[in-house]
């Protein structure tokens, strides 16, 4: 079986992606690409005429719960155990770290 990639061909596209690879690299590389294109011709040839087209193998169910609406917390009392509080809102310190 030939290569489906040669090693210049792997040092060429080294090159323009602007890496330096040893000598052993390159082969490593040359043969891990050739590997991955040998795997890529496999899975295209593969007759897949009857298998439907799917977005994820399982079915998926969202689990979020439903909005309802409940009561929440009272603003007049969160503010009242916040640090520091102004206009109705948390004041924080510009800077983390600072003290207001």
């Amino acid at each position: 079986m030939s290569a489906r990639i040669s090693r210049d061909e792997v040092a060429q596209v080294a090159r323009l992606a602007r890496l330096r690879l040893t000598d052993v690299e390159l082969d490593s590389l040359t043969s891990q690409l050739d590997d991955i294109l040998e795997h890529a011709s496999d899975m295209a040839a593969l007759d897949l005429t009857d298998v439907p087209a799917t977005t994820h193998p399982i079915p998926l169910v969202n689990v979020l719960r439903d909005d309802v609406v409940t009561a929440s917390l009272d603003r007049a009392e969160v503010l009242a155990a916040a640090p520091s509080a102004e206009d109705g809102m948390f004041r924080v310190p510009p800077v983390m770290g600072e003290v207001p």
